[in-house]
């Protein structure tokens, strides 16, 4: 038995069906549209392909921003939690150290600035028990008038007065210690706050 049953025929009969044949420009015709069908749908794949590439792109970007800023941040929080032993040397060491030896020089420099003003006037400075000797080494012997250093048991170390005629000035060198001192205190608080919070 043959299978001859089972597969279609595609053979021409002769009375009821119509060879259909085109002529060279509707066969060009029919061409054109099936590139032109097939090139849009291409082109739409593509921008489909694309838009998805670039949304994955701005997410990896997006993540990788996000890392980079904890990943910094963490990094400022970690170095600023390492400064705090040279902080508080600096605050506890240095800078009283640095003020002590520019303490005269200071007052002598603040004097003749205000004596500019006033000239001819007494010229007092008053210091803390003990710095009468140093200040008085540093004061110019050709100033305009007589300058007297006197000793006052009220002030601290670090701080001073300074009287030419009616004005007068005060020096506070443990004041502007204890204000830095206080800043770099708020600056680690706010460092080790902030490593607390990660």
């Amino acid at each position: 038995m043959s299978i001859a049953h089972l597969l279609e025929d595609f053979t021409l009969q002769s009375g009821g069906g119509k060879l259909h044949l085109l002529d060279e420009d509707a066969l060009e015709e029919q061409r054109l549209a099936s590139f032109e069908q097939g090139y849009s749908a291409g082109w739409e794949d593509a921008v489909q392909a694309q838009e998805q590439s670039r949304g994955q792109v701005s997410a990896e970007l997006a993540k990788s921003l996000e890392d980079m800023s904890f990943t910094y941040h963490e990094a400022v929080t970690r170095m600023s939690l390492s400064l705090e032993p040279m902080f508080n040397s600096l605050v506890n060491v240095v800078l009283p150290e640095t003020l002590e030896s520019g303490f005269a020089t200071r007052l002598v420099e603040q004097l003749v600035d205000m004596a500019r003003d006033q000239l001819g006037q007494p010229m007092q400075i008053f210091v803390p028990i003990g710095r009468a000797g140093e200040v008085e080494a540093m004061v110019p012997q050709d100033l305009s008038a007589p300058t007297q250093v006197i000793e006052d048991p009220a002030l601290e170390a670090g701080q001073a007065r300074l009287q030419v005629g009616t004005s007068q000035r005060e020096v506070d060198c443990s004041g502007l210690l204890a204000s830095v001192a206080g800043a770099f205190d708020a600056y680690v608080f706010e460092a080790k706050e902030a490593a607390n919070d990660e």
